[in-house]
């Protein structure tokens, strides 16, 4: 086989590999898309229709009107999943950024057991914290509470935002706060005016994936929420199955309203998460 022929087979394995990832990772979000868009009955034929013959958006407008008998409001839980899931990723940047500058520029006694301690948390299953943090949550008063969820949902958001943000800290040079406290400028003031800025991408990755950890957990929220009007989206999705039936066209149009925010968000800033995972992973 000649070089040219191989790079023609080379090419044709990558696109339908490629294409099949593609496949992959759609088909999900379309037939969701599909299931909400049909009437009760179409849902249940046999074979199924990718396609709806009556698209309808009952579901819907089912889902976005509250329901007094189950107790169901999406609205309602859209904004405790988006006001908890914005608190969570702006606290974890304010402590991710100090704890991983000084974890990048100070030598401390027990600094690496630190570290790696602060890793280890993500090792772990979540349900292994489920009952230590409830009952915590319960001597605080803070069960079924903004302050309880976003206080749990930093165990797990923390983590993850040091460690990528202490790549891009051990990449940028020390030369340039030493050239700033040089011109007069305190370490704080060097920190603020010089590393903060070039971490502008270590930032949105961690900030991205502190958002998308906390849009997507449910144990926690299931664990801490008492009352209907607390529940975040994931607890919500759950109450579309009753005891004798599910409501497959609610439950559908619900997750693909989910879902959509996020891959949206991520479509648009994907390049610095990507860019962030590289240099964090390289630079340590």
């Amino acid at each position: 086989m000649s070089r040219k022929q191989r790079k023609i087979v080379h090419a044709i394995v990558v696109y339908a590999l490629v294409g099949f990832l593609c496949v992959f990772a759609i088909a999900p979000m379309a037939w969701m898309l599909s299931t909400s868009l049909k009437t009760s009955a179409e849902q249940f034929l046999t074979p199924p229709r990718w396609i709806p013959q009556e698209p309808t958006l009952e579901n819907y407008i089912r889902v976005l009107r509250p329901n007094r008998l189950s107790g169901t409001n999406f609205t309602v839980y859209f904004i405790n999943s988006l006001f908890v899931s914005l608190a969570t990723t702006i606290l974890a940047l304010i402590v991710a950024l100090p704890a991983a500058y000084a974890f990048s520029r100070f030598e401390f006694p027990g600094k690496n057991v630190a570290y790696f301690a602060v890793l280890g948390r993500n090792m772990f299953p979540l349900i292994v914290f489920l009952i230590p943090i409830f009952t915590l949550m319960r001597v605080l008063g803070w069960i079924n509470t903004y302050t309880g969820l976003i206080v749990a949902y930093l165990t797990f958001a923390l983590p993850l935002a040091i460690w990528l943000l202490k790549g891009f800290f051990d990449g940028i040079p020390n030369e340039l706060e030493k050239a700033a406290r040089i011109d007069g400028s305190s370490r704080f003031g060097a920190f603020l005016r010089i590393i903060v800025p070039l971490t502008a991408a270590g930032m949105t990755a961690a900030g991205v994936n502190a958002f998308i950890q906390a849009w997507n957990e449910y144990g926690f929220a299931r664990q801490l929420t008492e009352s209907s009007n607390m529940r975040t989206i994931p607890v919500g999705l759950a109450y579309f199955f009753t005891e004798n039936t599910a409501d497959w066209g609610g439950l559908m149009a619900s997750a693909f309203l989910f879902s959509v925010p996020v891959v949206l968000m991520f479509m648009i800033i994907q390049r610095f998460f990507i860019a962030a995972l590289t240099q964090g992973a390289v630079k340590q």
